[in-house]
């Protein structure tokens, strides 16, 4: 079964700017090899260099279309890139990210003593991270896969006088090892299976005598990776490091699950159970992150749970076979939570309204339910417009079902104060442009990563149905939930509920009690 359009890169020995681009590069290095505000400095420069190397191979893609860039190869060991629809868009957000993070790491450390080590290990994420979307065989893509976790783990302990985070980073070290294990099996079984690790041989011919197990790997590496229920409690604690740490980890190194799955996405399809469990565990994880996050009273533990719950819709994207839209949704949370990493100061108030409306009464059913209709009208009706076939894609259905759900809550914060006209007329037109803009982008992902990610639609048993059916429906009591939070909060039940919930219900506990031998 071919899930993968013909892509078929040209192969190309290196271009001749990749030399000079190579050594300006190891120039600006040496920089962060200095210390303090001389660190800082080069690490911005080396930012700016790989951010210029993504939008020259940006261009490349545009004038020559896809192929692999080999720099270096000894048997079946080889050092090349893959440049495509997919691994551009990467490169592209990664490039973007590291020179604002690098940026804004000048000031936010300007002074401290270990502002050099700091600077050093930052850029190592980001080569680590670029090359990582940016490899063509699973081999390099592995190494960078390990390189990342061990360059961030440096950066979670930069406070080494702090015990929590080093706890915590000690507990993130010890899911990163078990995510690295399953990718190192992947490793072995590829290769003992197809006798290759190309990406390109693999994703044309998915089958093989370990695909099953492949699968299952892939799809357990990235829970591991993307914190995923019931291995997500690593993430809101890991918030005492430097606040570009965070956003470099939220809004980029985090997502390395899910473009894991996005990259190899014809291996894991190739098992009906691995996608099943990833949808599962994915919508799961999003509904269960969304309630605690509306608990917290810390906007930084707010965004990390945040974090958990847009990673957790992602898989149920990639579970559903949605891989294009998982990586427009990617891209949009990657901007978004660098943006609310460092400017959290000044978006309290916008990020607590967002979500918990305050002072005022429990929504009237009618309100919820016309909200709900409305948003159901709205975006099944704009669906047709732009052609979409739902009744064929029932996956792709059930996500609009999600987002319809979406719309219905913005309508109801809107409307649950007043019904007066204008905010009638108001209500619409957000909800219709903003339902107007997501199908646009993504039409135009699918569209520009057709050639680079698997399009299909998986067939289903009456089980997946129904499963799916039951997703919807919890979706679908989150909304009454918050409508309804303001008449429930005085009740002694749900007093203790939220306690419960504030404490993310107690299943990180098993963690922060793990044998201190264990820790590196």
């Amino acid at each position: 079964m071919n899930l993968i359009s013909q892509l078929n890169p040209q192969t190309v020995a290196a271009p001749e700017w990749v030399t000079p681009l190579f050594v300006i590069t190891m120039l600006a290095a040496i920089a962060v090899s200095r210390e303090n505000r001389q660190a800082a400095e080069g690490a911005s420069w080396v930012a700016r260099i790989l951010g210029a190397g993504a939008c020259l191979l940006a261009l490349m893609l545009a004038v020559a279309g896809p192929m692999r860039i080999v720099l270096a190869e000894k048997g079946a060991v080889q050092f090349a890139l893959l440049i495509d629809p997919l691994s551009v868009t990467m490169l592209l957000l990664v490039g973007f990210l590291g020179v604002v993070v690098t940026r804004y790491s000048k000031n936010y450390l300007d002074g401290d003593p270990g502002q050099g080590r700091f600077s050093r290990w930052l850029v190592s994420v980001l080569a680590c991270v670029m090359l990582l979307v940016a490899s063509s065989n699973l081999l390099m893509f592995t190494l960078a896969w390990i390189g990342t976790s061990l360059s961030l783990h440096q950066l979670l302990t930069f406070y080494r006088d702090r015990p929590r985070a080093l706890a915590a980073a000690r507990r993130k070290f010890i899911v990163s090892r078990l995510a690295d294990c399953c990718m190192v099996t992947v490793l072995v079984l590829t290769w003992s299976s197809h006798g290759t690790w190309d990406f390109n041989e693999l994703l044309q011919h998915p089958e093989g005598k370990h695909s099953g197990w492949l699968a299952a790997l892939l799809v357990a590496a990235a829970m591991l990776k993307s914190a995923q229920f019931p291995f997500h409690s690593w993430l809101p604690d890991t918030l005492e490091t430097p606040t570009p740490v965070s956003a470099l980890m939220h809004a980029g190194v985090v997502n390395a699950g899910g473009f894991l799955i996005v990259r190899l996405s014809p291996l894991v399809a190739e098992s009906q159970a691995a996608l099943n469990t990833l949808a599962l565990i994915g919508a799961f994880t999003a509904v269960f992150a969304s309630v605690i996050m509306m608990t917290q009273s810390s906007i930084k533990k707010s965004l990390a749970w945040s974090t958990v719950a847009q990673m957790g819709f992602m898989m149920l994207q990639c579970g559903l076979g949605a891989f294009a839209l998982a990586v427009m949704h990617l891209v949009a949370h990657s901007l978004y939570k660098a943006y609310a990493f460092l400017s959290s100061g000044s978006i309290v108030d916008i990020s607590r309204s967002s979500w918990q409306p305050v002072g005022r009464p429990a929504a009237h059913p009618l309100v919820v339910l016309g909200s709900l209709v409305t948003a159901a009208a709205i975006g099944f009706g704009m669906a047709k417009v732009y052609g979409l076939h739902l009744n064929d894609n029932h996956g792709q259905a059930l996500l609009l079902a999600v987002f319809v759900i979406a719309i219905a809550y913005l309508l109801w914060t809107l409307w649950g104060s007043s019904m007066r006209r204008r905010l009638i007329v108001s209500g619409l037109f957000i909800a219709t442009v903003a339902t107007a803009s997501c199908l646009t982008l993504h039409t135009a992902f699918e569209r520009f990563l057709g050639s680079s990610v698997a399009a299909y639609e998986p067939v289903r048993s009456p089980i997946e149905y129904v499963t799916m059916g039951i997703v919807a429906l919890i979706f679908l009591a989150v909304l009454i939930l918050q409508s309804q939070l303001p008449a429930w909060a005085a009740h002694p039940a749900f007093a203790r509920l939220y306690v419960h919930a504030a404490n993310g219900f107690y299943f990180g506990s098993f963690f922060r009690k793990s044998p201190s031998h264990l820790h590196p």
